[in-house]
């Protein structure tokens, strides 16, 4: 029996209809269920399952017991289910109830259609790259990398960073910023592209570098090979600053060197036939449609 796992952090009762929704719909076709517990302690009183079901916890429940992960939530929440899936290579379908959702592309009005095409094999498996995260010790633990993006930000607001970024042991610049991002091609629809990064698509092999509200205005994003080795230092009388990877953070008092490669697994992606790429941009940046009266 297939087994799905399915992840959320938190739940509105505005929200409880459809994962009721999704519950009945994946039981009546036939899936075996596994909650993430914490989750589960939230919604219990929110949903009936009058059926077995399975509880974990962490990414050794998951490993070779689980044959995909719903992610139940926002895009938050989907990158927040890569520190589970780890290199299990167990794939991820984003079921969006929050707003925008880049990722997480099934919108909870074609929950029904998305289980029907996932029965009826109307789907395919997308690898995305991961980013890694060197600086020397683990800051995030055993799960040094990141879907999205890397992030350096200061942390006060009248201060200013310095960072000095190579490419493959070749300077190519110092950033007087607000901060600086990394970003895979995922992560180009993200927090990059807030800061006027370019859009990627997600078999595309890069890096983008982009800056967080640059002094320079001459300074620009810049997209090199994610077969690059990226090596950022943080300059200057400021060392105070915040390190992210996608929603993790840490603090920071001390100039570390950090450097960035591809990560040797990537995560793979539910994509279902009528979610495409290019549908999604148009449909969440409103691409083609015609304003003028």
């Amino acid at each position: 029996m297939t087994t799905i796992a399915l992840y959320g952090k938190t739940l509105g009762r505005e929200h409880a209809a459809y994962l009721q929704l999704l519950v009945d719909k994946l039981k009546d076709s036939g899936y075996k269920l596994a909650f993430y517990k914490p989750f589960w302690e939230k919604i219990q009183k929110l949903v009936e399952l009058n059926d077995t079901f399975d509880l974990y916890e962490n990414h050794h429940d998951l490993a070779g017991h689980v044959d995909y992960l719903f992610s139940i939530g926002g895009d938050g929440t989907l990158l927040d289910t890569i520190t589970l899936i780890r290199d299990s290579g167990i794939p991820v379908l984003g079921i969006n109830l929050g707003r925008l959702g880049f990722l997480s592309s099934v919108p909870r009005d074609k929950i029904t259609k998305a289980i029907d095409d996932i029965d009826g094999g109307k789907y395919s498996i997308e690898e995305r790259a991961l980013l890694r995260l060197n600086a020397g010790k683990d800051l995030f633990g055993e799960t040094n990398y990141a879907l999205n993006e890397l992030t350096i930000h200061k942390r006060q607001a009248h201060s200013m960073l310095t960072v000095k970024a190579y490419v493959d042991d070749r300077y190519m610049n110092s950033y007087w910023a607000d901060g600086l991002i990394v970003a895979t091609p995922t992560g180009s629809t993200a927090y990059s592209m807030s800061c006027g990064g370019p859009i990627v698509t997600p078999d595309s092999c890069n890096f983008i570098i982009t800056p967080i509200a640059t002094h320079n205005l001459t300074v620009r994003p810049i997209v090199v090979p994610d077969s690059s080795h990226i090596k950022l230092i943080v300059e200057g009388r400021n060392h105070d600053y915040y390190l992210g990877l996608d929603s993790r953070y840490v603090s920071m008092d001390e100039p570390l060197e950090l450097e960035i490669r591809k990560e040797r697994f990537g995560i793979k992606l539910v994509q279902l036939e009528h979610e495409a790429f290019f549908t999604t941009i148009r449909k969440k940046l409103n691409w083609g449609l015609d304003y003028r009266n």
